[in-house]
């Protein structure tokens, strides 16, 4: 049998819905705003339900992303050419009919494979020996000012990894205890800046400012979203959380660790998946018997770090404080 591929079977094996992909292979597809990401794995994104990238493994090349081809390569052990008879009798349209005993083989292996999560130990970079980098990038870059962005590097939330020099963010659990970490780096790369989750770290935490007996809280998606919402407006007297996603695990746990918490201000992003997650969360809390307001910035800016860079770069404009 000739075993060439034609343009239009390369086509269909590329069409293939990756989420279900991953499905048939024994893992639990989640949604996370714009992409979806895998139980089993939290370092995995799925884009557009056709492609992949994986943030832990960013040093390996050809084992860190690309197309339902490759997530099978990678996680399934096929050769290019067992994967597209693989993706070919998945949609249906098989052009070897020996490929099904292939499919329960591989079945059986993912299975054994991907019976426990895959989790690393959570562990920390290393810190640097002085947060220069990091607080250059936050004052200049992100135009946070000095004295908010030392208030949270003096209380341990942020510091300065060793190797790399990115900024890394802490969540901690109730009693003090490190459990979240995200990191970003101080300088851009074409347009962009490198940023992921420390692999193996706690998603139900968050990057968070507690505050005493304070019956409300403000829900951001980003740490620097949070910290330019303190240079904003200094001191509101609520507890501030930064989800990392548009996800609310965090919350939930935020809200069983502070069960004073009576008022949610949802103050996502100016985006697509920032509305739809606010309008949803918003009417799941309201429904749970919560006081919840829908809180972003301007509708011209798309964060809160967006606009504080703005009203500082515009000459003559002052910050104004927080009416509540």
């Amino acid at each position: 049998m000739d075993r060439r591929f034609t343009d239009e079977e390369l086509r269909m094996a590329k069409g293939v819905d990756l989420c279900q992909v991953a499905e048939a292979l024994g893992y639990t597809v989640r949604r996370i705003g714009k992409y979806h990401t895998l139980k089993e794995m939290d370092s995995i994104r799925i884009y557009n339900r056709t492609n992949w990238f994986r943030w832990s493994r960013q040093g390996e090349r050809g084992a860190n992303g690309g197309s339902q081809i490759d997530f099978l390569k990678v996680f399934a052990g096929m050769s290019v050419k067992e994967a597209v008879f693989w993706l070919l009798d998945f949609a249906g349209c098989p052009r070897n009919r020996g490929t099904e005993k292939r499919l329960v083989n591989w079945e059986k292996m993912i299975h054994e494979k991907t019976s426990g999560p895959e989790r690393r130990p959570f562990v920390l970079p290393d810190k640097a020996s002085d947060n220069r980098r990091v607080i250059q990038y936050l004052t200049k870059k992100r135009c946070i000012s000095g004295n908010t962005v030392r208030w949270f590097i003096e209380r341990g939330m942020v510091y300065e990894s060793a190797e790399y020099h990115n900024a890394v963010f802490l969540g901690t659990d109730a009693e003090g205890t490190v459990r979240f970490a995200s990191m970003r780096g101080t300088y851009d790369k074409g347009g962009k800046s490198f940023k992921c989750d420390v692999e193996g770290n706690d998603k139900n935490y968050g990057f968070h400012v507690e505050r005493k007996n304070a019956d409300s809280v403000a829900v951001f998606e980003a740490a620097i979203d949070l910290m330019s919402y303190v240079d904003i407006y200094r001191d509101t007297g609520e507890h501030l959380l930064a989800l990392g996603m548009v996800s609310d695990q965090p919350l939930e746990q935020y809200l069983k660790d502070h069960p004073e918490i009576r008022c949610i201000r949802f103050c996502l992003d100016n985006d697509s998946a920032g509305e739809k997650a606010a309008l949803e969360l918003a009417k799941k809390y309201r429904e749970r018997g919560y006081s919840v307001k829908v809180d972003g910035p301007p509708a011209e800016y798309k964060d809160y770090n967006e606009w504080l860079v703005g009203r500082k770069t515009r000459a003559g404009d002052e910050i104004i404080s927080k009416t509540r």
